[in-house]
């Protein structure tokens, strides 16, 4: 079924279709035309996050798949930096909590596929912008931000983005139609739906309504009630008219997209937290470096303050490198007495885990830097280790809406900003601070002012109590039918 001429209701341009199908033939041109192909697959155990998460993946196969008797749900994602995955690891805590099997289906993943090759051409260009835009001041003011906060808003996106995911629908022939299906890039969504599965839900990151998200014939869910209204309404996504809005049943609030072992300890980490703070106990900083490893002058800033404070045992310093060991050089050599000062963390994630669970009770010192060549221990290594921080310190992509104290650093695209909004609205993380300098100053205050902390740890309480952090379990009762 079309999808580009017509989005909930609203007719394209003839010239945005037209131009939907030019795109679509160039990357049949280039990688091949998958929607009459029959791809195999099977579900084998994930070797990271299988114990934890009772997390399946599904690979290809010369034989079709064949799924046991226990209740099934096929998350599908791509790996385009972290933050898609990080949500799908969200999805298969909660649905492994709720007694389902999370089926790991990610679209980049399937080596000589249409869909793959067209991901990975597309992960490409993302990483070099993303780069170029912490490099040139004038491309992210011109070319970057625009483009994240309203080039991917507009409603012709989708009608280009549809034709291109119909190239995609080879690798869900094995799938039943009813199976649950939780997607959390727009891509695999919208794959599914034109596969003809019935059970999609469209799990949308970010706080920013854009047309890039939308999958229609699937469940949107969405993290905020500000985001709710704007995608009913479809605010924004053409500047020339008002458009119908999605129709009933189309979008749903569910709430922040969290993992069940984060939101079940979050009264006893705030707990340790506030008693290291009665104790007089070194402040835990806990920084990400993930993506395309931008940002490296506010991590090298932020680093050198620290420092001196971990030499005098007053802060204790946690870097998750996720998969970017080459970043870590950089930023040792600009930052002097960096390494001697550091107890590295290197591709072993049994070793990792066991540092994270000890943490929780026991101190730390120094620095610890983090490093897993494995996408899956690259994120997942943040979630362990946040639980043993004080303040994690990231910039406001999908970890600004985790529950854990947060010092906002500059964003890496305009979308960002509105996760950094929604954390300063809940109280659960400081505002976006954009300069090395506004940084450094809130961490000075966070190091300084115990009532800061307790603040945003009170905020945290108050926030589960209303059901702020229980987007992931909604999202698979919907994905379920409940």
């Amino acid at each position: 079924m079309d999808r580009s001429s017509v989005i909930f209701g609203n007719a394209m341009k003839r010239r945005d279709i037209k131009a939907a199908e030019g795109k679509q033939k160039g990357f049949i041109k280039k990688y091949g035309d998958d929607r009459d192909k029959c791809y195999h697959l099977a579900a084998v155990e994930n070797d990271v996050i299988g114990k934890t998460l009772g997390v399946k993946n599904l690979v290809l196969s010369d034989t079709p798949l064949e799924l046991g008797e226990e209740k099934n749900i096929v998350i599908g994602n791509i790996r385009m930096g972290f933050g898609h995955y990080r949500i799908s690891m969200a999805i298969a805590s909660a649905a492994h909590s709720m007694g389902l099997t999370p089926l790991w289906f990610d679209l980049n993943s399937f080596e000589g596929t249409a869909a793959t090759s067209i991901i990975s051409s597309q992960n490409e260009l993302y990483s070099l912008g993303s780069r170029l835009s912490q490099k040139s001041r004038l491309f992210n003011k011109l070319v970057w931000e625009p483009m994240n906060s309203e080039g991917f808003r507009k409603l012709t996106y989708n009608c280009s983005d549809q034709k291109v995911s119909e190239l995609m629908t080879g690798l869900y022939a094995d799938l039943p139609k009813d199976i649950p299906f939780a997607a959390t890039h727009v891509w695999p969504s919208q794959a599914a739906v034109h596969a003809g599965l019935t059970n999609v839900v469209n799990v949308v990151p970010d706080n920013w309504p854009m047309a890039l998200h939308l999958s229609e014939g699937a469940l949107h869910t969405v993290q905020t009630q500000s985001a709710y209204l704007g995608y009913k309404v479809l605010r924004g996504m053409d500047k020339k008219r008002i458009l119908k809005p999605m129709p009933e049943g189309s979008v749903a609030f569910a709430g922040h997209y969290i993992d069940h072992e984060l939101v079940s300890n979050i009264e006893a980490d705030c707990a340790r937290r506030l008693a290291r703070l009665r104790k007089g106990e070194g402040r835990r900083y806990l920084l990400t470096i993930g993506g395309a490893g931008a940002q490296q002058d506010i991590f090298a800033a932020v680093i050198r303050w620290l420092l001196p404070r971990v030499k005098r045992g007053k802060a204790s310093l946690m870097i998750n490198l996720g998969d970017h060991y080459n970043v870590w050089e950089t930023i040792k050599k600009r930052v002097p007495g960096l390494e001697e000062l550091t107890t590295e963390h290197i591709d072993d994630f049994a070793e990792t885990s066991a540092f994270a669970e000890e943490a929780l009770d026991n101190s730390i010192g120094g620095v610890h830097a983090f490093c897993h060549k494995d996408i899956f221990a690259a994120v997942y290594s943040t979630n362990l280790l946040m639980r043993a921080c004080d303040v994690l310190i990231t910039k406001p992509s999908e970890l600004a809406f985790y529950p854990v104290p947060k010092l906002m650093i500059k964003r890496v695209g305009g979308h960002e900003a509105w996760g950094a909004v929604r954390a300063a609205e809940i109280g659960d993380g400081t505002f976006e601070c954009e300069t090395p300098r506004e940084i450094v100053g809130m961490l000075k205050a966070m190091q300084t002012d115990s009532s800061i902390l307790r603040f945003l740890c009170g905020n945290i309480i108050k926030a589960k109590a209303q059901g702020v952090y229980d987007g992931a379990y909604k999202a698979v009762e919907l994905a379920i039918g409940k």
